[in-house]
């Protein structure tokens, strides 16, 4: 495991964050945004990609345009979010009238972005340079439990014979061991994440999420942990815990088309 200084660049008015092992790959695009840049009004000041929070759906359409424009102007797509285990697989540049229900997004398509929206959950990136596939995940302490950072690999290998000992991994700015704390853990989260809980309650998502990614192959070199807390960092990210009501900032990633400009 890699706990990474992110690489950090502005592009279009814009900030974003990306993992060192997936920036060396030119065929992959990602990044994950700063909540700065964007048109949105307080308390969703001002990058948020949410229409759920109570932003006015002009400002996040401005917003996620902004984002798309990063990366040459891309389809960007994006979940109805719901803290469970659905796995969407992408396959068209045409997006769905509604945002379908699920946590994570797939493709093997190139030209195409996978958005997941935050304020404290992980997006944990995911890229095989084999088979060239890419997945992004929103993992909160309830997908956390469920696994749903297994359920996608095994989708990776099931639809795409992905080899998860090829798969780069990328755990974004979340929730740290600092401030994820939780009083109602023995209610809340299964007897095997104590391993990961001090002595103030408080829970090391990171570490979890790179507990699941080896429990289902993912070699522990191929594993970048951001550092980021969003809580601590609201100058950076949106932070429910933080801010209550507030905005979701992007973690986007995608494939070029080579075939296109």
């Amino acid at each position: 495991m890699t706990d990474s200084a992110m690489i950090q660049t502005t592009q279009n008015g814009l900030t974003f964050f990306q993992f060192s092992h997936l920036a060396r790959y030119p065929g992959v695009l990602h990044g994950i945004f700063a909540r700065t840049g964007g048109v949105s009004s307080p308390p969703f000041d001002s990058l948020n990609m949410s229409t759920s929070v109570g932003d006015t759906p002009e400002a996040v359409g401005q917003n996620r345009k902004a984002v798309a424009a990063c990366f040459g102007n891309r389809p960007l797509f994006f979940l109805n979010q719901v803290h469970k285990t659905g796995v969407h697989v992408v396959d068209t540049a045409v997006p769905a009238a509604k945002q379908p229900d699920g946590d994570a997004l797939v493709t093997a398509t190139p030209g195409l972005l996978l958005g997941i929206k935050l304020a404290d959950c992980q997006a944990v990136l995911l890229y095989d340079p084999v088979k060239n596939v890419a997945a992004n995940i929103h993992s909160g302490w309830r997908g956390s439990v469920a696994d749903i950072i297994g359920t996608t690999i095994k989708t990776l290998k099931e639809r795409f014979d992905v080899n998860p000992a090829d798969i780069l991994a990328g755990i974004g700015p979340s929730l740290g061991p600092c401030c994820a704390e939780f009083v109602n853990y023995k209610n809340e989260l299964p007897r095997s994440f104590r391993q990961f809980k001090d002595t103030k309650d408080r829970f090391d998502f990171w570490q979890i999420s790179k507990h699941q990614l080896m429990a289902s192959g993912v070699p522990e070199a191929h594993i970048e942990i951001a550092g980021l807390c969003t809580r601590c960092r609201t100058d950076l990210f949106f932070s429910y815990r933080g801010e209550g009501r507030t905005g979701r900032f992007a973690a986007v990633i995608g494939m070029i088309d080579k075939t296109k400009k």
